[in-house]
């Protein structure tokens, strides 16, 4: 009879690489490409928890909460809890998202935290007057070209675009205490400072629950005949990736202008995404 004796499964959706952006060959994470995974995860027969492992330094703030809200629903429609495991780091949107779990652990030398909003760019206003660049732009609408880096910075586009940033980090406070509510030890002031932690402070902190790596802890909940399941995220992986991705032959007949996989584009995004995890030396 132990033959038949249903062993539980634990589907594992690893998330992986900065939130809402893309570089040429590695899609970043969005709801787009995590609905069906999301899906699949929930779905599986003899389904005992789901666990998220995750390792990214953040993005879009709008992807993080809807990536959070689509684990939630699924979470809540088939009654199974969510257990997080931080990797490098779990910081911004990747925290943001990390707080679907029911339970968050993370690794002693991950980095947790950094609950705040952050914007940047250049400004080249004085390259562009040494060059004799005249730049010529016409808009509907006073506001339409807020903050362009080749113009001074105005005082009353820095203080809106602060206003933005003050609302959206509100929002993810108002989730980070919703879904941590009284395991939170720290004061307002540290906790949604923008700062990051080790694991063993954010565990002080309330931030995470614990130390642990997913087998370990998922062996602890369940038993050792427990079957852990590594969810795909797509079909055929990084060789689909490069037949999804423009010929040589297109990208030499689109126009700058109307191409959507220039090279300036790709360049762009990948250095975007670097700066992302070089913020937390990795």
């Amino acid at each position: 009879m132990k033959w038949f004796k249903k062993k539980p499964v634990v589907p594992v959706l690893r998330l992986s690489g900065p939130i809402g952006m893309a570089t040429p060959l590695k899609p970043g994470l969005s709801l787009e490409t995590l609905a069906e995974p999301i899906e699949k995860a929930f779905t599986m027969s003899k389904l005992a928890a789901v666990a998220l492992v995750i390792n990214s330094p953040g993005g879009s703030p709008v992807q993080s909460s809807l990536i959070l809200k689509r684990i939630r629903q699924w979470a809540k429609e088939k009654e199974k809890k969510v257990y997080v495991f931080c990797e490098d780091v779990a910081a911004s949107g990747g925290y943001y998202i990390a707080l679907a779990g029911d339970e968050i652990y993370a690794d002693e030398s991950s980095i947790v935290g950094s609950i705040g909003v952050i914007s940047s760019g250049f400004g080249f206003n004085k390259a562009i007057e040494k060059l004799g660049i005249d730049r010529r732009v016409y808009t509907a609408g006073l506001s339409k070209n807020i903050l362009d880096p080749f113009k001074p910075e105005k005082p009353e586009d820095v203080e809106r675009l602060q206003t933005l940033q003050r609302d959206v980090h509100d929002v993810f406070i108002s989730v980070v205490k919703d879904r941590r509510s009284d395991r939170l030890k720290g004061e307002d002031k540290d906790l949604f400072s923008g700062a990051f932690w080790s694991a063993g402070k954010a565990v002080e902190l309330g931030l995470i629950d614990g130390i642990g790596e997913v087998r370990q802890v998922m062996r602890d909940r369940f038993g050792d005949k427990v079957r852990l399941k590594v969810v795909p995220h797509s079909k055929g992986g990084l060789l689909s990736r490069l037949r999804k991705l423009p010929s040589f032959s297109s990208l030499w007949r689109a126009s700058a202008t109307s191409s959507e996989h220039s090279l300036s584009e790709d360049v762009l995004s990948t250095l975007e995404a670097r700066a992302l995890w070089q913020r937390f030396g990795l």
